[in-house]
């Protein structure tokens, strides 16, 4: 009996991100796909072991749990490095490199970030949870990276972007949250080609932080909706505190026609760095089909309980003009249902 009521669990909550509910323990088992899937085997294995007698109920119980297997399966197939790749690489006009990383606000291992930045020598690089002392802490990487774009906070909120280049049209943003910053700016990956990138880090739904996801799905759908009427190539990149399966990460790819590099690849979990078995992929990067992803590289530890991520972003030199996907008439209600939740 124990073993049922474990199954029926496990299998019930893979299913409550179906129903839309934004409240964090709705939204939570999206998070632990990936270990529910290997509970969940377990748990199949564990049936045959000790299931003697097949009655109508232990079928039913059986049924269930291998359906939801496959869900989940099909789920997350499409992030394992198993699935198959479209074409890796084309002919390059131009590239540009970045280093993301969650530094984590309480991690004071400056040297080794400004260490592991060094290596990298990426064209920008981006920090999320950074505040003052992290900017002191990082100030050795100003002589390689002369321009800094410093959003200090002590909320956990924090961002810094140093680049090689001056950014001038950089533009900072509080688009949900009055204390939770966006950063957005034009990138000249040729003489004659901008990329628009968008350096985003909303709050997750926990019990400790956001009750509910409205405001990090607010984000995502208001910068999709900018995304839209961009003609440019464009880059998404940060810790989005959402997995690339989610239903609302699905939208926002969808809506913006945007290529998760991951795909084929693997499923790089970033988060969290101490746990090995609990770990998810929250720090994510997309981008138009106009680019594609060289190099994407998770870095080693550096003290913050996520890795960092390292890419390549290449401009192709045959490349289409940037359009907006068409969506149909419930998408487009669910875009704004989530964008007015939070006005």
């Amino acid at each position: 009996m124990i073993l049922y009521i474990l199954i029926l669990i496990f299998c019930i909550g893979s299913y409550l991100p179906a129903l839309k509910n934004p409240h964090w323990f709705f939204r939570t088992p999206d998070f632990i796909r990936l270990q529910t899937i290997v509970i969940q085997f377990l748990l199949l294995a564990l049936f045959f072991v000790f299931e003697t007698e097949y009655q109508l109920f232990s079928i039913a119980v059986l049924v269930f749990l291998v359906a939801t297997l496959t869900y989940q399966i099909v789920k997350v197939f499409p992030y394992s490095s198993y699935y198959p790749r479209s074409k890796p690489s084309f002919p390059s006009s131009g590239s540009f490199s970045i280093l993301a990383a969650n530094v984590l606000q309480t991690n004071s291992d400056y040297e080794k970030f400004v260490s592991l930045a060094q290596q990298y020598d990426a064209d920008l690089v981006l920090t999320m949870e950074s505040h003052k002392e992290w900017e002191r802490g990082l100030s050795p990487l100003q002589e390689q990276y002369p321009e800094m774009i410093a959003l200090p906070h002590d909320n956990f909120y924090g961002m810094h972007l140093y680049s090689k280049i001056p950014l001038p049209d950089a533009e900072v943003k509080y688009l949900v949250e009055e204390d939770v910053p966006s950063l957005f700016f034009n990138y000249p990956i040729t003489k004659h080609q901008n990329v628009f990138v968008a350096c985003l880090h909303p709050a997750p739904p926990s019990p400790t932080e956001n009750e509910t996801s409205k405001e990090r799905d607010a984000e995502l759908m208001i910068v999709g909706k900018k995304i839209r009427e961009i003609e440019d190539p464009v880059v998404v990149c940060g810790d989005m505190n959402d997995v690339v399966w989610s239903r609302v990460t699905r939208l926002f790819k969808k809506m913006t026609d945007m290529i998760d590099p991951r795909i084929g690849r693997g499923f790089f979990p970033t988060y969290h760095a101490g746990y090995r078995f609990m770990r998810f992929p929250l720090d994510h990067l997309f981008h138009s089909k106009s680019l594609f992803v060289d190099v994407m590289e998770r870095t080693e530890s550096f003290g913050s309980d996520h890795f960092g991520m390292y890419y390549e972003i290449h401009l192709k030199t045959l490349q289409k003009k940037e359009t907006a996907p068409p969506l149909n008439g419930d998408e487009k209600e669910e875009i704004e249902e989530i964008t007015e939740a939070v006005s």
